[in-house]
């Protein structure tokens, strides 16, 4: 479903009262102590959000990666939705998608310093990274562990996308919402996503009221930044058609292109090209999609009908993760093939808020208290 556009199926309401009614006892008997929530002597931060589909989950996760990695040996924890593989697995040189799931793949490949490890149960997950000694891990980012409730986080970052808001929205199967709007209480931090452009000041207050925050709960918005189109194999080729090295977004003007989306929202990224290329052959599929024999050659097909001298084929960071290692891809393709970067901006001059929030949480730890404080590290 377009993100620019959604309706709730009213008429499934008494199904979605009946699976409210499971997620609602289920979280009453965490809050009542009969179902135990653990705690670690290390900080956790959870990012998560309330509904099924894309909020920017991975790329806010990159964003804590990239503002703690220089100080703080981080590890993320992630289920590895869709990975080939069973229990703890700890990410190596020689993990693949496979083995570790896409959007874990994509953070251990940008980010190798770290550590990542993927496991269906979290207290497990967590206490097999604590265990490793060297290096010692400082914090732990949990991706998409809000509904994990056997893990108690120190601080929990709540998402919610600004085209599909948890307010408007409704429990599964009706909506999207994978639990009741209540959830949003045990977020400490509130991000609205994916924020346009043209987004006016009186918007920001609007939401803020619709969303009917706590007082301890603090409140950011953020959006999506692009940033320079990344050849997926740069060691290639010899075609004068080809670039080996990084463009910016203008490369695209007067480019056919064939995108490849394999998201949950790919609207913004559409939207973002257009700017710069009308001639666009878009090729959609389902989130985390497995890519068959059959999606090679179509995107083949596709990719040699485009018109034009120049012609491109753009894709996903994460979709690539998922296409550079399959088998059945022509390799005269690779040459033609780039991926278009997310970054995050957080909106209202509040980056460095939301910085220093973040670097006080984990200074608290008693493990992390005696590093140097150097604020002026986190401003950008």
């Amino acid at each position: 479903m377009d993100e620019h556009f959604f309706k709730v199926n009213k008429w499934l309401y008494p199904v979605s009262w009946l699976y409210g009614t499971g997620v609602a006892i289920r979280n009453k008997l965490f809050d009542w102590g009969i179902l135990r929530s653990k705690s670690f002597d290390v900080p956790v931060i959870c990012i998560g959000n309330l509904a099924v589909g894309g909020t920017g989950k991975t790329p806010h996760t990159e964003y804590l990666i990239e503002l703690l990695n220089n100080k703080y040996h981080v590890a993320v924890l992630s289920r590895g939705y869709k990975r080939r593989t069973k229990g703890y697995v700890l990410a190596t040189p020689e993990s693949t998608v496979q083995t570790i799931g896409d959007e874990p793949y994509q953070m251990h490949t940008k980010f190798p310093a770290i550590t990542l490890a993927v496991d269906e149960n979290r207290c497990h997950g967590i206490g097999k990274l604590l265990a490793i000694k060297e290096p010692a891990i400082d914090v732990v980012l949990l991706d998409d562990a809000f509904q994990h409730r056997y893990v108690k986080p120190g601080l929990s970052i709540l998402l919610t996308d600004y085209h599909r808001l948890f307010c408007d929205d409704a429990l599964l199967p009706a909506g999207q919402l994978r639990e009741c709007i209540g959830g949003k209480n045990r977020a400490q931090i509130v991000i609205v996503t994916k924020c346009p452009a043209d987004i006016k000041p009186i918007d920001f207050n609007i939401i803020g009221k619709r969303l009917d925050l706590y007082p301890y709960q603090q409140l950011f918005f953020s959006s999506f930044q692009y940033g320079n189109l990344q050849p997926l194999f740069p060691e290639t080729s010899s075609d004068p058609q080809a670039v080996e090295s990084e463009k910016p977004l203008s490369f695209l003007e007067g480019t056919s292109i064939l995108l490849i989306t394999g998201i949950a929202s790919p609207a913004p990224m559409v939207e973002k090209i257009k700017e710069y290329s009308q001639h666009i052959d878009q090729l959609s599929f389902d989130d985390h999609h497995q890519f068959t024999n059959r999606n090679m050659q179509l995107i083949k097909e596709r990719f040699n009908k485009l018109e034009g001298e120049h012609r491109l084929i753009v894709t996903t960071e994460k979709d690539a993760t998922r296409i550079a290692g399959h088998p059945h891809l022509d390799n005269d393709l690779k040459p033609f093939i780039y991926t278009l970067p997310i970054e995050i901006e957080i909106l209202q001059n509040q980056q460095n808020k939301f910085n220093q929030h973040i670097i006080d949480y984990v200074r608290e730890d008693t493990r992390n208290s005696s590093l140097p404080k150097r604020k002026d590290a986190y401003q950008s």
